[in-house]
């Protein structure tokens, strides 16, 4: 897999970005296989999260040995990156999984999609990275998409305990932006693989311990339940996140977050085909108000330049003119799963 364009001093180098959407859309429709498999294993929270990254850690392993050999270790800064990423994700995994059962799929889904809005505004924060005015326009639009794609206004708020499922998937949303920003920014220099593995593994570990303390973890999953959670393994684990650790670092923050709605649309669509979920009229308008959106957002307009190099720390406004941006950041998006 073609490691990130680098550059010297926190620069990132955006040289083909027209193909780092392509391969962060596959990514993000790679993940939304994944709840389709996590459905059909029947395991708990904190069983899933934790087998399907140990699943796969050995088939990452394999494929970090060559960067390892032509780049060395990554650096301490990367590695910490990593460790941290990966106590966040299996934190929103966790968090978002048990909201579910707690406020109902509509609401946990639509609470942990505002990372569309996070995930930029995180990284203005703190690289002051400006976004397009485009996206600024569009995305009242996606916005109601993902309200709508969630179901949230046909199902309402559901659950055994709405205020408790409230919580776990506003926390849930919070760790997921901060593990998309982190995983971006640790393959700001070369080693995407090998901090990317880091990642898994911190993950592997951190759910294993919160579904320990937080019960729901089997430490014997039946076979057909480990079939379902390699596949996810498999598909979200190796292909889908290590696509986007690979190609966000090269796209600008806003364009990774919408390119990552692309999961939940995927995800309604494989409910219908494999598990006979057919989507509400709702649900279909929210799909395509977030293709349409995500068209004219990520899209360049006529006469853009290819992409820009970021600097991190640079000074910035919020807003660049969409025909004159010059800075793109770390990455983030939404899902109806993982």
């Amino acid at each position: 897999m073609t490691r990130p364009d680098t550059a010297p001093a926190g620069r990132v180098s955006l040289r083909r970005p027209t193909g780092s959407r392509w391969g962060q859309a596959a990514g993000a429709l790679s993940l939304s296989v994944s709840p389709i498999c996590l459905e059909l294993s029947g395991t708990g929270a904190g069983t899933a999260s934790a087998y399907r990254c140990l699943l796969a850690l050995p088939l990452l392993l394999v494929l970090t040995v060559p960067e390892w050999r032509r780049e060395g270790l990554p650096p301490r800064r990367q590695v910490g990156y990593g460790l941290a990423a990966g106590a966040l994700f299996a934190g929103d995994m966790v968090l978002w999984t048990k909201a579910i059962t707690e406020v109902g799929a509509g609401l946990s889904t639509v609470l942990v999609n505002v990372q569309v809005v996070l995930v930029p505004l995180l990284a203005w924060a703190v690289d002051r990275e400006r976004v397009t005015r485009r996206f600024l326009v569009w995305l009242p639009v996606t916005v109601v998409g993902v309200v709508l794609t969630g179901g949230l206004l046909e199902s309402g708020v559901g659950g055994r305990d709405p205020t408790a499922g409230t919580v776990h998937a506003i926390l849930a949303a919070l760790c997921y932006s901060g593990f998309l920003f982190l995983l971006r920014r640790g393959g700001f220099h070369g080693h995407v693989r090998t901090t990317y593995t880091v990642v898994i593994f911190s993950s592997a570990l951190c759910s294993a311990l919160i579904g320990a303390f937080w019960g729901g973890l089997d430490l014997a999953p039946p076979w057909p339940a480990l079939g379902w959670l390699a596949l996810a393994a498999l598909t979200s684990g190796v292909i889908g996140w290590l696509l986007v650790a690979v190609y966000s670092p090269r796209l600008p923050s806003h364009v990774g977050a919408v390119l990552l709605l692309l999961t939940p649309v995927g995800a309604i669509g494989l409910a219908a085909l494999f598990l006979g979920e057919r989507p509400t009229a709702g649900q279909s308008i929210g799909c395509l108000l977030i293709l349409v959106s995500g068209y004219f957002t990520v899209g360049r307009p006529h006469g853009e330049e290819s992409a820009p190099r970021h600097e991190p720390g640079r000074r910035a406004g919020l807003v660049s003119p969409s025909r004159t941006s010059r800075g793109p950041g770390p990455a983030g998006g939404p899902r109806s799963g993982r």
